[in-house]
């Protein structure tokens, strides 16, 4: 008897009493960085610069890289531009990337080729639909291709798929930035001037 006073003593005599009721006590901190260090950048001297948009702490973080592509071929020419742009989602972060908590979920084999004859005008179809494609891969391609020259303007893109949907537009939101597993917002594309009458 006395042994067991001794441990109910014990068990109450450290302050801190057991409860029935989750605590919810937030997220754990973050110690991703998400910030790759200036001078690998400063060291790539080929190629042109190009921003893409790749996954760190769950939200999207743009990172500077140098894609192979030669800046007389990319200049005006928007779907060498969104194939550039992809082969660099694709690839796997550097290592300084990694370190910083970065990666993709981008995964190949995806392309981009332009639009069909009754797409709209700019519109870029990838190989896959993009409603089959993961909401977090979608939000980087869309962000990336949205801030770039292959984009439409006011931060957005035409994207379509090899199927015979029509092509949509999409949106690169703060909101999608911050969560990229979210839902792209989407619209309908616009519909392409009348051909002229051959009569």
């Amino acid at each position: 008897m006395a042994a067991a006073l001794a441990m109910a003593a014990l068990a109450t005599g450290c302050g801190i009493r057991t409860t029935s009721v989750p605590v919810d006590a937030g997220p754990a901190p973050s110690r991703v960085p998400c910030d790759v260090p200036g001078e690998e950048a400063a060291a790539q001297t080929t190629g042109i610069a190009v921003r893409v948009f790749l996954v760190c702490g769950s939200q999207l973080d743009a990172v500077d890289r140098r894609s192979p592509l030669q800046e007389e071929k990319a200049d005006g020419d928007p779907v060498r531009t969104a194939a550039a742009l992809l082969a660099q989602l694709q690839s796997e972060p550097s290592q300084s990337e990694r370190q910083a908590g970065f990666s993709t979920a981008v995964k190949g084999p995806l392309t981009v080729t332009g639009g069909r004859q009754d797409d709209p005008a700019d519109t870029l179809r990838l190989s896959r639909q993009p409603e089959d494609l993961t909401a977090t891969a979608l939000s980087q391609i869309v962000c990336t291709f949205a801030g770039s020259p292959a984009g439409v303007g006011e931060d957005t893109v035409v994207l379509g798929g090899p199927g015979d949907y029509a092509p949509r537009r999409y949106r690169c939101t703060a909101e999608v930035r911050q969560r990229p597993d979210s839902a792209v917002p989407t619209a309908a594309a616009p519909t392409p001037p009348p051909k002229p009458s051959l009569s």
